[in-house]
């Protein structure tokens, strides 16, 4: 073992992180152009989608030092966003309008459109800018369901993860006798 400190990934490159930075693009045109000025459920979904997104960008760097905070981060990711997507399930409810079905058209067509990478907000754009508040809130849901899929599966390696390995301090202290052993021998 040549160290204790662990590589981390590039935030960047999660389809995660990606599909979150997709979710506040459209959560912040979202908030501001069908929520009433004033209204604070504005800031508390643009702050869900903020923090959904921050966090998985804060778990990865944290990575480097502590599996444990990594995944404590990817966590707060998680429940930040399933905070979001209750949002936009209230806001179609308290308005009447209908939530797509898993199977319906609709949603299989973001679905095939998620699964194309990188996930940007150029992708998703021309709707969010020419769809009814009902459509939108719709997709929206759809990636923040994918999003959420993708962190309970990366919360399952980090765990398994943390399980093989350790934490810090284990591998500082097998780092630390590894070191010693050589040094004796």
């Amino acid at each position: 073992m040549s160290g204790f400190l662990l590589h981390h990934g590039n935030y960047k490159d999660l389809l995660s992180f990606q599909k979150a930075e997709v979710v506040y693009d459209i959560t912040f045109r979202f908030a501001h152009k069908f929520l009433s000025k004033g209204d604070r459920t504005i800031d508390q979904m643009i702050q869900a989608a903020r923090s959904g997104k921050k966090n998985i960008l804060e778990g990865t760097k944290a990575s480097v030092t502590s599996k444990e905070m990594e995944i404590k981060l990817m966590g707060v990711a998680r429940a930040s966003l399933e905070e979001l997507l209750d949002d936009y399930v209230d806001y179609l409810r308290a308005r009447d309008f209908p939530r797509w079905e898993k199977s319906s058209k609709e949603a299989q067509y973001v679905r095939r459109l998620g699964s194309r990478k990188p996930q940007t907000f150029e992708r998703y754009r021309k709707f969010v800018e020419t769809r009814s508040p009902d459509v939108i809130a719709n997709i929206a849901i759809c990636l923040v369901h994918q999003t959420n899929y993708l962190l309970d599966r990366h919360l399952r390696i980090l765990e398994r993860e943390f399980v093989e390995q350790g934490g810090l301090r284990e591998r500082m202290t097998r780092a630390r006798l590894q070191h010693r052993a050589h040094a004796s021998s």
